[in-house]
């Protein structure tokens, strides 16, 4: 818990929340590890309230548990949660994809390039957290595209659950080949390719409902 950092004292619910998730997902709250809200209120400079909202809604993305009286905990990684919100994330993404395609502009197509150049030199240097963000960063063009903010919510819902795994399981070599299919996504965006845009990005999310059959997920 100690890279937990006091946080800004404006939209406190949604900034307890941030941090808190990205400490489940970076590992820094590992899965089975009690989190008390004292504790984290203590750490992140907040008062209780925000953080216990936090935490409800945590709990209602499976990324803490919590019994009534007893304990609230992280929840240990579940394949199944896993892929099932693998499946969801990879939909949502494909029908991003496919309306968005006739509304991208030059510049939109510029910064997709430029998160994929990040992408890339972040995974070879290792840098899992910046790989990740830049990855996040290249699919959200097409989602802020789309417009539809019914399909943002629901990735923004499902994502955490598979990057937290991802931070787990996280290679080089398959992260390279990621970068590969971005340069394909890329193009076929730039061509206005609506349905090569679909494919390419099914195949990129297809890839992470398989990390969760890994046999060392837990």
């Amino acid at each position: 818990m100690g890279a937990l950092r006091p946080v800004r004292r404006t939209l406190l619910r949604d900034t307890a929340y941030a941090a808190i998730r990205d400490a489940i997902v970076r590992g820094e709250l590992p899965p089975g590890d009690p989190v008390r809200d004292a504790g984290l209120a203590e750490r992140l400079g907040l008062s209780r309230a925000p953080v216990r909202e936090a935490l409800a809604r945590l709990a209602e993305e499976g990324l803490v548990e919590t019994k009534p009286q007893s304990y609230t905990r992280v929840t240990r990684l579940d394949p199944r949660a896993v892929r099932e919100a693998a499946v969801v994330v990879r939909a949502m993404h494909e029908l991003a994809a496919r309306a968005a395609v006739p509304l991208l502009t030059g510049g939109d197509i510029a910064e997709m390039r430029e998160a994929n150049s990040r992408f890339e030199s972040a995974t070879r240097t290792g840098a899992v957290g910046e790989a990740l963000q830049a990855d996040d960063e290249l699919h959200d063009v097409l989602v802020r595209a789309c417009g539809n903010r019914a399909v943002a919510a629901t990735i923004a819902r499902h994502t955490p659950l598979i990057r937290r795994l991802e931070w787990r399981q996280f290679a080089e070599a398959s992260a390279l080949r990621s970068a590969e299919l971005h340069v394909r996504l890329i193009e076929a965006c730039a061509a206005g390719d609506a349905d090569e845009v679909a494919r390419v990005t099914a195949r990129i999310w297809r890839a992470l409902e398989d990390l969760a059959d890994e046999p060392d997920l837990l």
